[in-house]
């Protein structure tokens, strides 16, 4: 399955969004991974600072597992500085994307 949405950053912080990924956690990526995450992409629109992300799942991605892991909500809280946040938690803004079209 294929997983889209859209985030927004903050301005002035390309550079910072960009080297905490590089750092990703190791315990971060091992949790994305057990929920069944892989071929993770994020892109910035650098006009807008709109951030894309998209990744693949072989089964539907559980949610409640990925959002509620302790390590999850630690990331959210380290990067709510720098980008548009859920009004009453560290969650990033996500617009969830529809596919309208794919070339295999």
């Amino acid at each position: 399955m294929m997983y889209a949405s859209v985030m927004q950053l903050f301005p002035g912080y390309e550079e910072e969004y960009r080297a905490r990924h590089d750092a990703i956690w190791p315990e971060l990526s091992a949790h994305l991974k057990d929920c069944g995450i892989r071929n993770y992409h994020i892109y910035l629109h650098p006009q807008t600072l709109q951030l894309f992300a998209s990744f693949e799942t072989d089964a539907p991605l559980d949610e409640v597992a990925l959002k509620q892991h302790p390590v999850m909500q630690r990331w959210w809280h380290y990067m709510a500085d720098i980008m548009e946040t859920q009004a009453d938690s560290p969650e990033p803004q996500a617009v969830a994307l529809t596919e309208v079209f794919h070339l295999p």
